[in-house]
């Protein structure tokens, strides 16, 4: 009876020390990941911040594939941050038709790094442009810088860039 009291007591022992170090292994694996997010927002700020003689703030083409999907994710969910900034992206041109047919919408496409994402940011190009006349084929790449802005359809809020420069 003892021997039996005496193996209980051991494996009670090792089932909580072996919980505790759990725990302390998803602690360790937390904080490494916050880490891990910071060293990446910090690493996006400064991208953001390098703004080529001053014009261009927020530069897409300089940042990995997932950082671009992320960083673009950002514009789409917390545009107030990002209102009046000078972004340059790259990606497949897409053009969206409207149900109406009344009006043409024109995004830069970007993917992930595995390529099975993709999130887009509608743009304007300035001037004198009819489509498809003026506009590469969809799905080729394209390039553009513009200020970024917000505005209404109905209820809903949309971003886009407003630019002049667009190159294929």
């Amino acid at each position: 009876m003892k021997k039996i009291l005496a193996i209980l007591i051991c494996l009670v022992i090792a089932v909580f020390s072996t919980s505790c170090s759990k725990v302390k292994r998803v602690e360790e694996i937390a904080n490494k990941n916050n880490k891990t997010t910071k060293s990446v927002e910090n690493n996006a700020q400064a991208v953001t911040n390098d703004s080529n003689n001053g014009e261009i703030d927020v530069d897409l083409t300089k940042m990995s594939s997932t950082m671009v999907y992320s960083e673009v994710y950002n514009m789409i969910s917390t545009p107030d941050k990002y209102v009046g900034k000078i972004v340059k992206m790259k990606g497949a041109f897409a053009l969206y038709e409207n149900q109406e047919k009344t009006k043409n919408y024109f995004a830069v496409i970007i993917k992930d790094a595995t390529a099975c994402c993709s999130q887009g940011l509608e743009f304007i190009w300035q001037g004198e442009h009819k489509y498809p006349d003026d506009y590469p084929e969809v799905n080729s790449d394209i390039t553009v810088v513009g200020r970024f802005e917000t505005y209404k359809e109905g209820d809903q809020t949309y971003c886009h860039l407003i630019s002049d420069n667009v190159t294929f």
